[in-house]
């Protein structure tokens, strides 16, 4: 509750309470250390990286007259060894990976992640070329929707990609308690003089 109370200090306890109501659902009532720490990492990234990227892409995907707008999540776990399993990617894990690090240091990785590598070099040289990642020379394993103001599609980029890595409406449960139940919550007059 302390990192709720943190990041909504400027609209006060009453969207602390919301959120913590919103991520702790599921909680059950006796939630294990391991589902408590894994639900402050999920707070975090959401509010720092998700739901500004989610907010951008629908603003793009509501407004671009020609601009096509393109989204994914990087799945593949990070491999830094200290990290619990259910962590998952760590932000800028995928920019190794859409630099071809796999290939230049291959003793660090394992053949999946050159695999990962070469699907992320493929539909970021398409996108460089045609402005389309699924189009172009370089051979893609599954063809990668536009992210609609519709759809809200999305490509999960990991080393097992086939059709069922298309997936919709990354997180929207929590992107709309950001962008709009908190959003309308009005912030706290400042009681210092200015």
């Amino acid at each position: 509750m302390e990192l709720l109370t943190a990041l909504t200090k400027q609209k006060g306890s009453e969207a602390a309470t919301l959120a913590y109501a919103e991520y702790t659902q599921s909680w059950g009532s006796s939630p294990s250390k391991s589902i408590i720490k894994q639900t402050v990492a999920e707070i975090e990234t959401d509010f720092i990286f998700l739901v500004p990227t989610q907010a951008a892409l629908y603003l793009h995907a509501n407004h671009s007259n020609t601009g096509r707008t393109y989204s994914y999540q990087f799945s593949v776990p990070s491999r830094i060894p200290v990290f619990p399993s259910w962590m998952g990617a760590d932000h800028a894990d995928d920019l190794q990976y859409v630099f071809g690090k796999p290939f230049t240091t291959p003793l660090a990785y394992f053949p999946r992640h050159r695999d990962v590598s070469g699907y992320m070099i493929a539909y970021w040289t398409n996108f460089a070329r045609t402005g389309d990642p699924s189009q172009g020379q370089s051979k893609v394993p599954v063809t990668w929707p536009r992210f609609t103001s519709s759809g809200h599609q999305y490509l999960e980029i990991n080393e097992k990609m086939n059709r069922n890595s298309i997936k919709q409406r990354l997180r929207t449960r929590f992107v709309r308690y950001w962008t709009e139940t908190y959003a309308s919550l009005p912030l706290l007059k400042s009681t210092s003089a200015e």
